[in-house]
């Protein structure tokens, strides 16, 4: 699916604005602050559904306004199997209605549920925030499998969000047990074994990726993910139902989940975690290595290329690596930002579609 015409109303910084992307290689040039990244994360959300950069839909509002707006149009492929598709994502901060915050997501002008709107366009997002897929918390990590696995596999979705629901529900329930000191079995019984059933799935999926990702040939940097899974079962949720009469949360499942980044050092023959014990110019290489196996991974699942997006990812790079990146460009569709335009070797340039925005 290649990505043809972007329109943003109300979104971030942009009032009113379209863009046109080539079918290879588009470079959006600008000093900080002119918007690239806003229009990257408008690109991401009618994508995936979600923004890269906030948890809170209404802050890509423009400021002062009720409602933003994106929306993107796709050209069939190269070898014609997929036909023109409309994408369009709108928030509203429900201020003028007097409603709560509401998203709608439409394809071809049709609402859809997220499930079924996530897919349509699918990306690739490398940026320098991803360097907490390292550095950050376990939610990060996982975030980062998610968006993986959401963007191809239906039911990887349809699992995440059944869950999410029984997940709350028992949470529900179990603050409700912390309260009363009253737990009854019949309340749980449904719940749980939604929670067990989607859970399962959502780690079957998890491990095969995380496979993938550690047999794949490594360029960039040898490493390795080392799964930290936590198992759903009737058992398990026995075993730890004390303590998670006394938290008030579900303390077993997908939601606990973690992986572990490793690098091999051949001279001591030890594995060490490069959280810990890596440089920054390793961990940023680590996050470069993911992102170039996620394109794969993407790739053969989908059997055709997604769209990769480059947030101002020379600013986090060596010449060397830099290079690396741009010798990917023809590949796939491919959106990159930078401040940093002489980074860009002119023989290479000449081959982009160039975009330029002014500061604010």
């Amino acid at each position: 699916m290649i990505l043809g015409h972007l329109f943003l109303q109300n979104f971030r910084s942009y009032s009113k604005s379209e863009f046109t992307f080539s079918e290879n290689t588009t470079v959006i040039i600008g000093p900080n602050t002119s918007g690239k990244s806003n229009l990257i994360e408008a690109i991401f959300l009618l994508s995936t559904g979600k923004s890269f950069k906030t948890q809170k839909d209404t802050d890509m509002i423009m400021f002062e306004k009720q409602v933003g707006r994106a929306s993107a149009s796709t050209n069939p492929d190269s070898i014609g199997t997929n036909n023109e598709i409309n994408l369009e994502v709108v928030i509203s901060s429900g201020e003028f209605e007097g409603r709560q915050p509401s998203k709608k997501f439409l394809v071809n002008k049709v609402p859809k549920r997220r499930v079924d709107f996530a897919g349509n366009l699918v990306t690739v997002l490398f940026s320098p925030l991803d360097l907490e897929i390292i550095s950050g918390s376990p939610g990060i990590r996982r975030e980062f499998l998610d968006n993986v696995l959401e963007q191809t596999d239906r039911d990887y979705r349809l699992a995440g969000i059944s869950y999410a629901k029984a997940l709350r529900q028992r949470n529900a329930l179990l603050e409700l047990v912390r309260q009363t000191g009253k737990y009854q079995e019949k309340q749980f019984e449904y719940w749980d074994n939604l929670l067990i059933q989607n859970g399962q799935i959502i780690t079957k999926k998890r491990e095969a990726c995380i496979r993938f990702l550690n047999n794949e040939t490594k360029e960039v940097f040898d490493c390795a993910l080392l799964y930290d899974k936590s198992i759903i079962s009737h058992d398990r949720l026995e075993q730890y139902k004390k303590a998670e009469e006394g938290a008030g949360v579900t303390l077993v499942g997908p939601h606990r989940d973690d992986f572990t980044v490793c690098l091999y050092n051949n001279s001591r023959q030890t594995t060490h975690e490069v959280k810990t014990f890596g440089s920054r110019g390793q961990q940023r290489l680590v996050v470069l290595q993911l992102k170039l196996l996620q394109l794969l991974f993407v790739e053969k699942s989908l059997e055709q290329p997604p769209l990769f997006l480059l947030d101002d990812i020379f600013s986090e790079l060596d010449e060397e690596h830099i290079i690396h990146v741009l010798n990917l460009l023809g590949k796939q569709q491919t959106i990159l930002t930078t401040t940093h335009e002489e980074f860009i070797p002119q023989k290479i340039k000449k081959q982009m579609s160039v975009i330029e925005l002014i500061k604010e």
